[in-house]
């Protein structure tokens, strides 16, 4: 019962935030919505453990990933804000406004990835499961990837169709999760 709570708690608030990706299944917003859904499942069953052996090779292997998180959506919006320019033009109602970039951008981070936001979500959800790996987690890391997955691929249509073939160009340079890798 003391993990049912915070998670209603917590899906109601990922609920009102994503009311409007919700509307339009198959954006970007509606996957990330689910897999929000399982890093939160993930973070609700496994915080009672969290710290408890921090030097053991799984949780070590989790902050790891969870500082990497950290690091990854820092550099994408800095990214984001510094050669984005936001375009009030984009009138999809499923963008969050700092979503709405005028402009493709390349540098920085976005150099190596074109999802860094996505990357970092992927780092925290098997951060979190590391923390206490179990069959549930698993399943929940694994879904949660899934539709991270699923967000990309959504996200890369959605830039497909804004930048045209600028997007396609900078996506045969560049890879969606890990540079050189994936």
């Amino acid at each position: 019962m003391t993990q049912l709570l915070p998670f209603v708690a917590g899906s109601a608030l990922l609920l009102w935030l994503s009311r409007k990706p919700l509307r339009q299944p198959g954006s970007h917003g509606f996957y990330r919505f689910f897999a929000w859904e399982c890093i939160l499942g993930l973070v609700v069953i496994n915080r009672p453990v969290w710290g408890d052996d921090p030097y053991s090779p799984h949780q070590f292997a989790s902050w790891l990933l969870m500082l990497s998180s950290i690091g990854l959506v820092i550099a994408g919006l800095v990214a984001l804000r510094r050669h984005g320019g936001a375009d009030r033009r984009r009138d999809d109602g499923s963008l969050y406004e700092w979503e709405k970039t005028g402009d493709l951008v390349t540098s920085g981070i976005y150099r190596w990835i074109r999802h860094p936001m996505y990357a970092s979500l992927l780092a925290l959800t098997w951060g979190a499961f590391l923390q206490s790996p179990g069959l549930l987690g698993a399943a929940l890391a694994i879904v949660g990837s899934l539709c991270l997955l699923a967000t990309a691929r959504s996200d890369e249509r959605e830039c497909l169709t804004h930048f045209g073939p600028a997007y396609a160009d900078y996506m045969r340079r560049s890879k969606r999760f890990l540079p050189y890798l994936f």
